[in-house]
């Protein structure tokens, strides 16, 4: 079995000569995006909608990194903030409505705990799946074979190394769960301050519209 099979089939790999191959369609667009005009709205989007293996609209703050482009597969209204890094080795699948804030990393690549296996170039990739509506917070790292649930946020600064279930807010080093989110927090747009009339009629005016 070659390296390319290997690494899609989830098993060790070395990143040879035809894994680096791979590797250059990502690098040209990601240095495209990355020299962009930042003003060039239409520009960016096409970009990011060629270099993602499936996006619906996604919009992506450069700069921006990954290995392939191909194994990244987000759905509608994806944002992800300055300077993220996804290496997607394996799947990364990311749901509806999710927002990426600045410098984070996700990584379904990772290499043997043991230096002598280590140095052997032997690496591999294990798939992230994040669900719909999450908010994961800048400077946040999210670790091979993560799966965050629906409806949640990821405090700044986490290290994500398990799984996180639906409707919760967690963080941490390592990320934990803090407390659910419960239709208590509805009316909150920062800790305890409330939406003021104007914006809450606002608020609930445009939450119908998305669910007609």
């Amino acid at each position: 079995m070659d390296h390319i099979k290997r690494r899609d089939a989830g098993l060790a790999y070395v990143s040879d000569g035809s894994v680096l191959e791979q590797q250059k369609r990502a690098r040209r667009l990601t240095q495209a995006l990355n020299t962009a005009d930042r003003a060039d709205f239409d520009k960016i989007a096409g970009i990011v909608k060629e270099l993602f293996g499936k996006s619906d609209g996604a919009w992506v703050n450069p700069p921006f990194y990954c290995d392939y482009g191909f194994n990244i597969e987000v759905g509608k209204n994806f944002f992800a903030n300055y300077n993220c890094t996804i290496l997607d080795v394996a799947k990364v699948r990311i749901g509806d409505n999710c927002q990426i804030a600045p410098n984070v990393a996700i990584y379904t690549a990772g290499h043997p705990i043991h230096p002598a296996t280590r140095n052997t170039l032997y690496e591999y990739g294990i798939e992230i799946n994040i669900g719909d509506n999450v908010w994961i917070g800048g400077n946040t790292v999210i670790c091979p074979g993560v799966r965050i649930g629906d409806n949640v946020v990821i405090g700044a600064g986490s290290v994500v190394t398990k799984d996180i279930p639906d409707w919760c807010i967690a963080g941490g080093n390592p990320c934990k769960v803090i407390r659910k989110i419960t239709e208590a927090d509805r009316k909150f747009y920062y800790k305890d301050r409330e939406f003021d009339s104007e914006a809450w009629a606002d608020v609930q005016k445009r939450i119908a519209e998305k669910e007609v």
